[in-house]
């Protein structure tokens, strides 16, 4: 009687972790024509805004003024106007995209099983992946304060942060609290990020991914445009968005962006684990 023995034979020099580096896929994805096409995007709207600002004057309801009303009033004002009219909606587009294209593309292309048998371990791909992904995201998201304050600084000067209710803050801490608005947009889009990047493993249809995840973020505005939700909106992540307001101010409250944060990350974390638990178990046939 024999005994049968079973083996697992792998190459001379493989380590699962040496797969599909980080650097690769950030080159490869860097090299992409959406990439560069949502960089210029970004870095061409503060152009756009000086020229909308020249061409146009302020209009102020009620004699109220507004974060709009003090645009032109320094390249620090500037930076943090571009960040508020571009936080509801522009720069939910790149996260979506970055997040949402990056598995679901590669399926499309049919090469998502040739990496798979590389070999590069499921759990491997979808880390690389996720992390350039929100790297890429990260880096949209800080190259519009970045150009909007040089286009701002030279069209209207250095100076002091200008709020609206009254008062100011100085060059240096102005520059600190935009780093602050800059992190919390960052972290209120990882629930955009995680719908992409979970629907990225469930379809072959990059599209899909990105448009779903956008659609969904856009539900999320419009439940909290319902005031007849009351408490309830406040589960909503798109309820705390604009929370970073609290901190352009001269006695910044961090309550709002705290409860946002949460939220968030919560709703992220979940998306995540959904996104690997899934792939994990996944036939991948393209």
């Amino acid at each position: 009687m024999s005994t049968l023995v079973e083996r697992t034979e792998t190459a001379s020099g493989y380590r699962a972790g040496r797969t599909l580096p980080l650097r690769v896929e950030l080159v490869r994805q860097l090299k992409r024509r959406r990439t560069l096409v949502v960089g210029a995007i970004l870095a061409a709207l503060p152009f756009v805004l000086v020229i909308a600002f020249a061409i146009g004057s302020p209009s102020r309801d009620n004699g109220q003024v507004t974060l709009m009303d003090t645009a032109t009033a320094s390249g620090a004002n500037f930076a943090a106007v571009n960040l508020f009219v571009s936080a509801g909606f522009l720069l939910v587009i790149p996260v979506a995209l970055f997040c949402g294209d990056t598995v679901a593309s590669e399926a499309g292309w049919s090469s998502l099983r040739y990496l798979l048998a590389a070999p590069v371990p499921r759990a491997r791909l979808l880390w690389s992946k996720l992390v350039v992904g929100l790297g890429l995201s990260l880096a949209a998201m800080i190259l519009l304060p970045v150009v909007a304050l040089a286009v701002g600084t030279a069209a209207y000067g250095w100076g002091p942060l200008q709020i609206p209710t009254g008062g100011a803050l100085d060059t240096g801490t102005a520059t600190q609290r935009l780093l602050v608005v800059v992190a919390y947009i960052f972290v209120s889009q990882l629930v955009t990020a995680g719908l992409a990047f979970w629907l990225s493993t469930r379809t072959d249809a990059p599209l899909g991914a990105v448009g779903g995840a956008v659609g969904l973020t856009i539900v999320g505005n419009v439940l909290d445009a319902v005031t007849a939700l009351g408490h309830w909106r406040e589960f909503l992540p798109a309820h705390w968005q604009f929370a970073w307001a609290d901190a352009v101010q001269p006695h910044p409250e961090w309550s709002g962006m705290i409860q946002g944060t949460a939220i968030s990350i919560t709703y992220a974390l979940v998306l995540f684990a959904l996104a690997f638990r899934g792939f994990a178990r996944k036939d991948v046939v393209s």
